[in-house]
């Protein structure tokens, strides 16, 4: 007996059979500049190298080792870019309130008068120590100024007893303020 055909399946031709689709791996390769640096996004503001969200060239163990695992800069994808647009205006807003603060600063810095600071010295006035950024960055916040240690640029270290130094202080965003530092002798027990 020989088997006959369905009507369906003598009129349908072979199936061909679906390749399947290659993956394309997408890698998060780091983009090289023009320099043979890295390119990073940079989330904050870092000196010497760039404002935040700037889009900046550096050498690819700082980018590796630095900026990257501290959350300095992002490698600059489409998502990360997208990201930081939306953050731009908000920081914005918060510079621009820091400024204002920081000038604040600089106007109560300069109507301040001498900032008294008291050191062990010998009869001759010389300091068994010395006052520097540390010292008088702890005088004024002893006085409500939130001046930091890094803010204060002093050349030499104060080291002689009643003298009045003028030290320039770099409060950050190009704001700069003067004040004047009076170290007197610190009057011991007899």
């Amino acid at each position: 007996m020989a088997k006959t055909a369905k009507k369906g399946e003598a009129s349908a031709k072979p199936k061909e059979k679906k390749l399947p689709q290659k993956k394309v791996r997408v890698r998060n390769q780091v983009k090289k500049g023009p320099h043979g640096g890295t390119l990073v996004v940079l989330v904050d503001d870092t000196p010497h190298v760039g404002k935040q969200g700037e889009v900046v060239e550096v050498k690819p163990g700082y980018a590796r080792n630095y900026l990257i695992p501290y959350g300095k800069a992002v490698v600059p994808s489409a998502e990360n870019l997208k990201t930081l647009e939306q953050y731009k205006i908000k920081v914005e807003k918060a510079r621009e309130a820091k400024i204002a603060d920081l000038k604040v600063l600089a106007e109560q810095l300069s109507r301040l008068p001498a900032v008294t600071i008291e050191a062990n010295a010998t009869e001759e006035g010389h300091l068994y120590g010395s006052i520097g950024p540390v010292e008088i960055s702890k005088t004024l916040k002893g006085k409500n100024l939130k001046v930091e240690s890094e803010m204060v640029k002093l050349e030499t270290a104060i080291k002689e007893a009643n003298t009045l130094t003028e030290v320039p202080l770099s409060l950050g965003y190009g704001i700069e303020a003067k004040i004047q530092v009076l170290v007197v002798a610190l009057q011991g027990k007899k």
